[in-house]
């Protein structure tokens, strides 16, 4: 006997695993015959008598009741009797097709108890009843129709005749959906009708299922509107004019009235109560269950985290994901449009002002949130315009009710009367710079700071803007001493970076969740700050080097770590200083193993001994080299930033003058391409202390178009990294 075979401990209940088999073969001849009923009603079973004491059936119909809930050996065997009227009834949680097929997870399309009430799977484990209940109503107190085929075990059958086919088990079992034509889900809050749609199933796994004809918004398994919302997400492209079911009813129009139900089915939903987990709390909550998607849910909480508390985009949306358990093509969804949206405020804006007939100040921040999410997804992304309409329709109908919903479908329909390219030619300004910065969404001050930086070269300022809107590719650093880039690229499936001799480039995914990240062999950190570290530690000094190094702006961290791996090798030491408490703990995480320091104190009088041989300044700064990955910090910075940074930048590298010994070297550097906070600084600097400034592009062998020196500044659309200025200085002996 093979061990698939050999009976199981739980088959040697009633007599042994050979009496059972024996009993279940006579059971399925007796349901071929007919006979099964008659025995039942004689009191007998497997050819033995019942015991005297026990009542004698009355009916057919109280025997197969009494089989499905008490008799569990022939669960998932077909077993059905004939009714007056030719009604058929199935239990032991199967039934049996016309076509005369049975099994597991089928159900009885046409089978009808008395009453019309549709043939109940006595086998539902959701609803927390005896097993056997004959009530056609489910614990939320609606009921199987013929017409619907309804299973309340979560299983249905495919099609209109009658053929049963493995269903999918219910939402709110596993959070699928089955593809049905004219079947209601059992866990949704809707009537049983052919178009109508499936809640969105955050709650319940996030996973969707098409139906009749009509897509479900966030899932592209089944074509919905969401296939190919960028190729910056998800690397895949397409269209989508589908009207898709989320949020409301496929034969609801948007913003009109929904389709009158049946008094059947309306009693059914009156009497629903759900107890326990399934007690649902909030109104709002319940309204968003049923009609929004997960992605555009999460994509709407950041941008509101964003306005209302300043909060960091690409801080606030790791966290929502990982609690809303948002993943895959969801996630991808959910992270274009909340960094899409706050990167494109500035066009999103002038296209609601636009449209709405008044400024964006005077409309409400939430509604102004959920505004600039469809806009977002009708200029600058492939989802279909009516997806991205009906979707924020529904997120208002969601956050604030039916009344202004109605302005945010006026206000959408407007938007999407234009193309993009339509809408720059409309409202952009007509000079040349403040044209580039409308189109590619960033504030005119900036792009024309860009252009000041370029000089000579500020032709690629449409280049340039263009990068900041591209999605960056993550970069790796392989700490030295403990992992070559070769080995991480091989590891991580990466690939090896052009610049820096630790880089590595990913294309996507999650960096956490590599081992060589979690092991500390390596980090996240642009190869920018890289070439920073690196060309600190190829400077060239007068005298020895003794081994003492400063990082004197050190949080978060990462370049002190870098140094800290370099320093090791030599057995050095590195110093960092950091003011922040919490800041200090990310350095203190970073360089947990290395030999750094942390002293949490002020750089512009840090009370450190001076001598040092090597100090690098990451001054604070505006951050405009660094737009791609913060992107809402191009709305927040101002002008009034630039002068304020502008004194703190002119103290720290002071107190680094002072700190360092003669014949070293400090490192000055900001991730700002800005001429009051870079090259001004410099010159300033070396007029009053007399610095000798030596040619940083020496100290990046291999890296080109970094300016025409003695500094060097690297650039998104030229380099791939953030826009790093640095410039290396010597003090004289």
């Amino acid at each position: 006997m093979s061990p698939a075979d050999r009976p199981r401990k739980s088959d040697d209940v009633d007599g042994g695993w050979a009496k059972r088999a024996a009993r279940k073969q006579e059971a399925r001849r007796d349901a071929a015959s007919g006979k099964s009923a008659d025995r039942d009603a004689a009191g007998t079973r497997g050819g033995q008598r019942k015991p005297e004491s026990r009542k004698p059936f009355r009916s057919d119909r109280e025997a197969t009741g009494y089989r499905g809930q008490a008799d569990r050996r022939f669960e998932g065997k077909p077993r059905r009797t004939e009714k007056p009227g030719g009604d058929r009834e199935s239990g032991y949680g199967a039934g049996r097709s016309e076509s005369g097929r049975s099994g597991y997870g089928r159900t009885e399309r046409s089978a009808q108890a008395p009453g019309g009430k549709g043939g109940r799977a006595w086998d539902d484990k959701r609803t927390g009843r005896p097993e056997g209940r004959k009530s056609g109503a489910d614990d939320l107190g609606r009921r199987g129709t013929s017409e619907t085929g309804s299973s309340y075990g979560g299983r249905r059958s495919s099609d209109a005749t009658g053929r049963s086919s493995e269903g999918y088990r219910s939402a709110a079992e596993s959070g699928r959906r089955g593809a049905e034509s004219g079947s209601a889900s059992y866990g949704d809050r809707r009537s049983s009708g052919a178009e109508r749609g499936y809640r969105s199933g955050a709650e319940a796994g996030g996973r969707r299922g098409s139906e009749s004809g009509s897509a479900a918004y966030g899932d592209r398994r089944s074509g919905g509107a969401d296939r190919g919302f960028g190729s910056d997400a998800s690397g895949r492209r397409g269209s989508d004019t589908s009207s898709g079911s989320h949020g409301r009813r496929a034969d609801d129009a948007v913003g009109g009235r929904p389709e009158r139900s049946t008094s059947a089915q309306r009693a059914g939903r009156s009497a629903a109560k759900p107890v326990g987990a399934e007690r649902v709390t909030s109104s709002k909550r319940a309204r968003r269950a049923g009609s929004v998607d997960p992605a555009r849910e999460v994509a709407l909480e950041v941008l509101r985290a964003v306005r209302e508390r300043d909060a960091y985009a690409n801080l606030v949306l790791p966290g929502l994901l990982r609690d809303r358990r948002v993943s895959g093509r969801d996630a991808a969804l959910a992270t274009e449009l909340a960094y899409g949206a706050c990167r494109t405020q500035g066009l999103l804006d002038a296209v609601i002002a636009h449209g709405a007939g008044r400024s964006v100040e005077e409309i409400d921040g939430p509604l102004l949130d959920v505004l600039r999410l469809g806009v977002y997804q009708l200029l600058r992304t492939r989802i279909g315009a009516h997806a991205a309409v009906d979707t924020s329709v529904a997120l208002a109908r969601a956050e604030f009710g039916a009344g202004k919903s109605g302005f945010v479908n006026a206000v959408l329909r407007r938007a999407g009367e234009k193309t993009t390219e339509e809408w720059v030619e409309a409202l952009a300004p007509e000079d040349p710079v403040g044209r580039l910065a409308f189109e590619y969404a960033h504030p005119a001050w900036i792009a024309q700071a860009f252009a000041d930086a370029l000089g000579a070269r500020a032709g690629e300022l449409r280049d340039l803007l263009a990068a900041d809107d591209d999605r960056p590719v993550v970069h790796l650093v392989a700490r030295p001493g403990e992992i070559t880039a070769e080995e991480l690229a091989l590891v991580t499936g990466g690939e090896e970076g052009r610049w820096s001799p630790y880089a590595v480039y990913l294309e996507g995914g999650d960096p956490g969740k590599l081992e060589p990240v979690r092991e500390g062999m390596a980090a996240v950190q642009d190869e920018g700050s890289q070439l920073v570290a690196l060309s600190l530690t190829r400077a060239p000094l007068e005298g020895p080097d003794g081994g003492r190094w400063l990082d004197l702006c050190a949080g978060p961290g990462g370049k002190a770590a870098l140094l800290g791996a370099l320093a090791a090798i030599d057995r050095f030491q590195v110093d960092a200083v950091e003011p922040a408490e919490h800041r200090a703990e990310l350095v203190r995480k970073a360089t947990h193993d290395l030999p750094v320091r942390v002293h949490v104190v002020d750089g512009r009088d840090s009370g450190l001994e001076p001598g040092y041989d090597r100090i690098l300044v990451d001054a604070p700064c505006t951050g405009l080299g660094a737009l791609r990955r913060r992107p809402e910090a191009r709305w927040r910075r101002s002008p009034a930033d630039v002068r304020d940074l502008v004194v703190l930048q002119r103290e720290l590298l002071t107190a680094a003058w002072d700190l360092v010994r003669p014949g070293g070297v400090v490192v000055y550097s900001t991730c700002s391409p800005h001429l009051a906070e870079t090259v001004s600084i410099v010159a300033d600097h070396v007029r009053r202390t007399g610095a000798i400034e030596l040619d940083t592009r020496d100290l990046l062998p291999g890296v080109t178009d970094v300016g025409d020196g003695p500094a060097a500044q690297l650039w998104p659309h030229r380099h791939g990294t953030d826009a790093m200025f640095m410039a290396a200085l010597r003090k004289p002996s």
